[in-house]
């Protein structure tokens, strides 16, 4: 009896599994790469023109993020520290030091430090500094413990999906607007009733 079909639609099956798994295997190397610290950048730690211990400024000496942030609250991009701020104990404190030798030769030449960006948002996506802070967005909550880091390192995602869930659930990361720059606060810190009856009673904030 004649085969009903040409012989060379044997191989269809076969042809169609392996297509099927490379497309599997495809997706699913696709998910783990960008899932990745290497394509979300989380964990980056670049090496600054001039080592800049967070956790010794504002953990021991108790310097404010706004000190050298002085944008923060007031522009959509927040800004990193011009020579003069630095100069402003730096001419006193740790004068000599030869770590701070880019600090000086800038100071006299008026050329600014070439700081190494760490936050940078893609083209397409606005944000902005000041709307977030100035309604109860913290520091540490896109940030992270800067306050402890002696080296600053990229420690959020900063992917769409991250950025959701703040919007979608704020009560897990709105805190007190007087705690913004606290990056030590916890939700059990303070509770004050005006806050828990405006953005409900915050389970996890960050």
């Amino acid at each position: 009896m004649a085969n009903f079909f040409p012989r060379w639609t044997n191989w269809v099956p076969i042809k169609l599994l392996i297509c099927a798994i490379i497309t599997v295997c495809g997706l699913t190397a696709a998910t783990w790469y960008y899932g990745t610290p290497k394509y979300t950048k989380v964990g980056y730690e670049p090496i600054q023109p001039v080592p800049f211990p967070h956790d010794v400024h504002v953990t021991q000496l108790g310097m404010d993020c706004r000190y050298c942030h002085s944008f923060v609250e007031v522009a959509a991009q927040s800004n990193v520290p011009n020579t003069q701020t630095c100069m402003n104990c730096h001419t006193q404190v740790q004068k000599d030091n030869p770590k701070l030798e880019p600090v000086r030769e800038s100071w006299k030449t008026g050329k600014p430090v070439e700081w190494v960006w760490l936050h940078r948002t893609v083209d397409y996506v606005y944000y902005n500094h000041a709307a977030h802070v100035n309604r109860g967005i913290s520091c540490f909550s896109c940030h992270g413990p800067v306050n402890h880091m002696s080296v600053v390192s990229i420690d959020r995602p900063h992917s769409m999906a991250w950025c959701l869930d703040c919007h979608r659930h704020p009560e897990n990361y709105l805190r007190p607007e007087d705690q913004v720059f606290n990056l030590d606060w916890k939700p059990e810190d303070v509770k004050p009733a005006e806050f828990v009856a405006r953005y409900g009673q915050p389970r996890n904030a960050r």
